[in-house]
């Protein structure tokens, strides 16, 4: 159960069939497995062995896939970053996971200036392009296991500290199967991904299962409007995924007209919640292509649930039926499952539940109990099978597609020496859906304007993380035993312009 071997197979069986297509820059099956091979052999002509792993800071191109599975063919560790982090964050990534290399785009490398970890080998863009110019120097047989840790991915904790989620072969291959099969994907389909493939959506649901089943990815650096909707017609893309935000923006642009997307036949989007009236007009505008929404999380690859095309509009709110080979079962605080219609926490088991957190056994045994994976969100099933999510997980709050918990922004909030005391929940936006808002209490004689706590918050967290507005309050509400009532202040409004 080996991604690698899928891709082997088509190059033998299929070598020029299109497997990634980058800014015109196309490479056939034949082209990916031997450049992922020269990054493979590079790494071991080095010496790197098992269990070691190889960081990934890398935007969207061909590049990225060819070191994201010659890593895993050589059968050492890849871990792709996020690159919208701040330098701070990358450095504990960095660190936590003692990583030996670091692939990285020379775009990003200010970034990467302003960290200190030490690797064995940094190699920029322009030196993995010249690995993959040269033949491979060396023969090699790596004995892999589908047990073993294909790839890390780091995720938000709740402690603020990010987790490393292990995710072995045996995942990434059963998350192929059951996504390519829910998708009803085929070798003619054309996968168009403009959102990150360091994310584990864009990788493992979208890249690897149209892979596969030995279809194109078309991939693009970031998702721009006007060129997104002139290249899904021009590279004859058949499914395309968004966040919400995203077909909103598309929605809105005059231009939507002008293109011919009879080629496309689906659409997906997940990350957050559509509206019905977003659904509604996606079918309107494009009427012969199906809509699927997609649920999961980095810690099952992401592979839970989805709501397919036929129920789109007559299940509005709900992320679906369990996906094949997933069970879903809803319990209480107890562990023990609660009836239909009643809300109890997610819980899923299937091949695609990661084999635990790097570096962190309390936090794996707490999350992953008798085989199920403990999601953290709660929700509810219908008769039919459908299940809501009626709460995220732990105040997360979901900007745009990304994930952000409160008690990360927080925890900077706290470093400020003005501030005694703050609470961040998400506030609703009409672009993003929702974006993360900060209520400060300010010490006794001490003064601080909302410009200088962003500016504090700019150089501490990434972007999108950075709150949207700063309200100053004589005091947090509170409960009777201290803790903060954070739904006070739901009700907020958010209708400022886009920073």
């Amino acid at each position: 159960m080996f991604i690698t071997n899928v891709f082997a197979e088509h190059a033998s069986t299929k070598p020029e069939a299109t497997a990634v297509v980058f800014e015109g820059n196309v490479w056939s099956y034949r082209d990916l497995y031997r450049n992922a091979e020269k990054v493979a052999g590079y790494l071991l002509e080095k010496g790197y062995k098992k269990g070691d792993i190889i960081a990934q800071f890398m935007l969207n191109s061909e590049v990225f896939l060819a070191v994201y599975y010659g890593a895993q063919l050589a059968g050492l560790t890849i871990m792709p970053v996020n690159t919208k982090l701040a330098p701070p964050e990358i450095e504990y990534i960095f660190q936590h996971s003692e990583a030996k290399v670091l692939f990285y785009d020379e775009k990003l490398n200010e970034i990467l200036t302003q960290t200190t970890y030490e690797f064995q080998d940094k190699i920029d863009t322009s030196q993995i392009k010249e690995i993959l110019e040269q033949e491979s120097s060396i023969n090699y047989t790596v004995e892999l296991d589908e047990n073993d840790t294909a790839v890390v991915m780091y995720t938000s904790g709740t402690t603020g500290k990010p987790k490393g989620v292990m995710l072995s072969h045996k995942n990434i291959y059963s998350t192929a199967e059951i996504w390519s099969t829910s998708m009803e994907m085929t070798e003619n389909d054309r996968m168009y991904i403009c959102t990150p493939l360091f994310h584990c959506a864009g990788s493992h649901v979208f890249a690897v299962p149209t892979m596969y089943k030995g279809g194109a990815v078309i991939v693009e650096e970031a998702f721009s409007p006007i060129r997104t909707l002139s290249n899904l017609v021009e590279t004859e893309s058949t499914i395309f995924f968004g966040v919400p935000a995203m077909y909103t923006i598309l929605l809105n642009k005059p231009e939507i007209k002008d293109h011919d997307f009879s080629k496309l036949r689906l659409f997906c989007y997940g990350a957050a919640p559509m509206p019905y009236e977003l659904v509604k007009k996606l079918k309107e505008t494009f009427p012969n292509v199906k809509v699927q929404n997609l649920y999961g999380q980095t810690e099952n690859t992401p592979a839970a649930t989805s709501l397919v095309d036929q129920y789109a509009l007559d299940k509005i709110g709900s992320v679906g039926r369990p996906l094949t080979q997933t069970e879903v079962i809803l319990v209480d605080s107890d562990g023990k499952q609660v009836p239909v219609g009643e809300v109890g926490e997610i819980c899923v088991r299937g091949p695609q539940v990661m084999k635990g957190y790097l570096k962190n056994p309390e936090e794996t045994a707490r999350t992953m109990q008798n085989g199920f994976l403990l999601s953290g969100d709660l929700g509810r099933f219908d008769e039919e099978g459908f299940l809501y999510i009626v709460d995220r997980k732990k105040d997360m709050i979901i900007r745009g597609g990304e994930n952000i918990y409160p008690i990360e922004i927080e925890e900077v909030l706290y470093q400020i020496p003005q501030l005694l005391e703050s609470a961040v929940v998400g506030v609703p936006h009409e672009v993003y859906g929702e974006v993360p808002k900060a209520y400060v209490v300010v010490k006794e004689g001490q003064s601080i304007t909302e410009e200088e706590i962003l500016s504090y918050c700019q150089s501490q967290l990434a972007k999108y993380k950075i709150p949207f507005e700063v309200e100053f309050i004589d005091q947090l509400p509170r409960n009777a035993s201290g803790k903060v009532l954070k739904h006070t202040f739901r009700v907020s409004q958010v209708d400022e312009s886009v920073r």
